[in-house]
């Protein structure tokens, strides 16, 4: 069994040590996967992108007189004089007597959030005077907290359209409080990486006006409680249609999507809502039977399908003629979300495979004099047994490439760190076991049982400083991103790789060289 796990490890490194034309001929044989270098490595896309935090301001204080207009139709309170200037909403209360009544209902608006302190702070403040008037303020605590959401949600947009599978590990994090850089390695084209960042991606379902003609879209006459929007099947513009303002259900109801195929092998976008957002689809599927729903995505209709009955599993499919790529890029837009705000890339940059090179030159003169240095050291202190230990860990090395290739991750120059630390720390634990082996041995112990009591001693010790090393790892991949976890990916796999081959393989080594031998004392 130990044999065979060391086989499997050794045939999946393979793809490593074999050039492209190799690995094509032998297809079939070996595992089509080799460890993806990072950007620092390979090369690939560097961009700055800033985020338009003022949108998003501008966003939070319409909904904030959205809210305050909610409470006037509800209350029946005289508002008026509606305005917005930068982060503060104001507006005049007619009737002064009615504040007594306004105020409460404002108050909640006002969120109190505490700060790491733990010190409350207001992210709104709601000032009045006696004529009535009555302003509502972004605090700067509140602005700072509003951009740091937005910029968080941005974050985790953009890293589910770019790396859907958590593949790539691209790197993606902010730079002050209204800029993002971003990394992806081995990306040679940036239009499409752009492309796939500019689009907003706002999902909304609208009732199509089924009143308005096509001569009325066409000379602009449509009612006010409807737009004109372009139709497109696929990439291709087929019509201009007039559908209702009115938004019966967004993208923010959305659990999942993902590529599907049609009673027709036709390829269509599968989507799925939450409890909430299928409870409305339900309703409106009901009440609509025989009209057309319009799907819109940011400033095009995608697919306006006629509603033939009740849809009740929440469920449903986007026709429009698309090929796999483009069913793929839009359910992953519909998957991730819309962005907050627009996007502007401030600086790109295609890193070059010269520096990667140079990288990979010093990685690999790391790699190669940290591997001699410890070599020399456990044949020079432990003769035989070193040999034993240094044979697993050249094994330890081939299953970390292995287990990488195997899990496609991506190998930085911190992931280099991390393979020679694990090296180093491999040996350790045969150094534990070493010493205890002399130990048992100057007790008295014969040669075997010095062997089995060293391993059975050292094993708890080995465990647990193992362990503590693996949790702070784990610390590192959930907490961290782009480089740090490729070093904390690099070292959990080679602890594990590591433990097995000290513990094992060794132990393994030096059972069949021992058990055809009748030595009095062992060579260490």
């Amino acid at each position: 069994m130990i044999l065979a796990v060391c086989l499997f490890g050794l045939w999946s490194a393979m793809p490593n040590f074999l050039s492209l034309e190799q690995r094509a001929s032998m297809q079939g044989f070996l595992p089509e996967k080799a460890v993806s270098l990072g950007l620092d490595l390979k090369g690939g896309l560097y961009l700055e992108l800033g985020v338009d935090s003022d949108a998003v301001v501008k966003s939070r204080m319409d909904s904030l007189s959205d809210q305050v207009k909610d409470i006037r139709r509800t209350e029946r309170l005289s508002l008026r004089q509606f305005k917005v200037d930068g982060s503060v909403l104001t507006f005049n209360l007619r009737d002064v007597t009615e504040m007594d009544k306004l105020l409460p209902k404002l108050r909640p608006l006002a969120q109190v959030n505490p700060t790491l302190l733990g010190v409350a702070k207001a992210e709104i403040e709601i000032e009045n005077d006696e004529l009535g008037n009555v302003s509502v303020t972004l605090t700067d605590f509140g602005l700072a907290e509003l951009k740091r959401q937005a910029l968080a949600q941005v974050i985790s947009v953009l890293g589910k359209r770019l790396d859907p599978e958590g593949t790539r590990e691209m790197s993606l994090q902010p730079r002050g409080e209204d800029r993002l850089i971003l990394q992806i390695p081995g990306v040679k084209e940036v239009q499409p990486i752009i492309d796939l960042i500019n689009q907003q991606a706002v999902l909304t379902f609208h009732m199509v006006d089924e009143t308005t003609t096509s001569d009325d879209i066409a000379r602009g006459r449509v009612r006010p409680s409807a737009m004109i929007a372009d139709e497109y099947d696929g990439e291709t513009l087929i019509r201009k249609i007039a559908i209702e303002k009115r938004v019966m259900l967004t993208g923010e109801n959305l659990k999942s999507a993902s590529v599907t195929f049609d009673q027709n092998n036709k390829t269509v976008v599968g989507f799925v809502f939450d409890t909430a957002g299928g409870k409305k689809f339900a309703d409106i599927t009901r009440k609509n039977v025989g009209k057309r729903f319009a799907i819109k995505l940011d400033d095009r209709v995608i697919s306006a399908p006629v509603i033939n009955g009740p849809i009740l599993g929440g469920s449903g499919i986007i026709q429009g003629g698309f090929t796999v790529e483009k069913a793929t890029e839009l359910s992953t837009l519909m998957a991730a979300g819309a962005l907050p705000a627009k996007l502007t890339v401030m600086d790109q940059q295609l890193v070059g495979p010269d520096l990667g090179a140079d990288n990979i030159k010093a990685g690999k003169m790391a790699i190669m004099i940290g591997f001699a240095g410890v070599i020399v050291y456990m044949v020079l202190t432990y003769g035989r047994f070193g040999l034993a230990a240094n044979t697993a860990l050249i094994v330890n090395v081939i299953m970390i490439l292995g287990l990488l290739s195997i899990l496609g991750a991506t190998l930085t120059l911190p992931g280099i760190a991390g393979i020679v630390l694990t090296m180093g720390m491999a040996v350790d634990a045969n150094v534990l076991v070493f010493e205890r082996i002399r130990e048992e041995q100057a007790l008295g112990r014969t040669p075997m049982n010095a062997l089995e009591n060293g391993y059975r001693q050292a094993l708890s010790t080995i465990f647990d400083a193992n362990f503590t090393t693996f949790l702070a790892a784990a610390v590192l991949y959930f907490l961290g991103s782009g480089p740090i976890k490729g070093f904390a990916v690099t070292l959990s796999i080679g602890i594990v790789t590591s433990v097995f081959t000290a513990v094992v393989v060794t132990r393994l080594i030096l059972v069949l060289w021992l058990g055809g031998k009748r030595l009095t004392k062992l060579p260490i």
